[in-house]
């Protein structure tokens, strides 16, 4: 059983690891930053932040990691931001990369265009509260979510790209093509918490 002060870790290799568990921890949980395969182990739950999907893939294999993740990420709960989504997504495209495929997605990396392509936008979301602020930068698209997959809130078509999911949740497994960490909202956070607290 997971306790009430679950303990999350963020991992550390790049991107802002260190907001997201500032975060988390102002909202009650113990955080800690993972940069080695042996600090999974007593771990609740693991963040996956934003950075650059295929720094990260050669970070892990470099270092031994990615086989222990790789199992850690089918038992645990899981947040995975950006890049962190496009590790767990079941299909990458543009282009095709290595993946930790466990959430039924397919994800296109860079679908909306560079760093100047940045964007702040404001959806409607099924979380209480209201219009949910996203900070957007690099951000790949989710082009098909799996029966098992609920959209928790969806970016506007733009630029000729048809709406898409972008914040999505299949059981205990959480991700978000933005940067909730950016954002004062707590939201997602908060979501990703309450997932932790009622797993088993």
């Amino acid at each position: 059983m997971i306790p009430s002060t679950p303990t999350i870790g963020v991992l550390a290799l790049q991107g802002a690891f260190e907001v997201h568990a500032r975060r988390l921890a102002s909202l009650g949980a113990n955080t800690a930053l993972i940069r080695t395969p042996e600090q999974l182990a007593p771990l609740d739950a693991l963040v996956l932040p934003g950075g650059e999907s295929t720094t990260f893939l050669w970070h892990l294999e470099r270092s031994g990691f990615y086989d222990i993740l790789n199992a850690f990420v089918r038992t645990k709960p899981v947040f995975g931001t950006c890049a962190g989504c496009i590790l767990l997504a079941k299909e990458v495209s543009n282009p095709a990369q290595k993946s930790f495929g466990v959430l039924d997605i397919s994800v296109e990396r860079n679908a909306y265009g560079r760093q100047n392509d940045s964007a702040i936008l404001t959806s409607e979301t099924i979380l209480p509260g209201g219009p949910l602020e996203m900070v957007f930068i690099r951000a790949p698209r989710i082009s098909r979510i799996g029966p098992g997959v609920e959209s928790l809130a969806n970016r506007e078509t733009t630029g000729g790209i048809a709406a898409s999911p972008v914040l999505i949740r299949q059981g205990n497994l959480l991700a978000a093509t933005f940067h909730p960490e950016l954002s004062e909202d707590t939201r997602v956070h908060q979501l990703f918490l309450d997932i932790v607290r009622s797993a088993t």
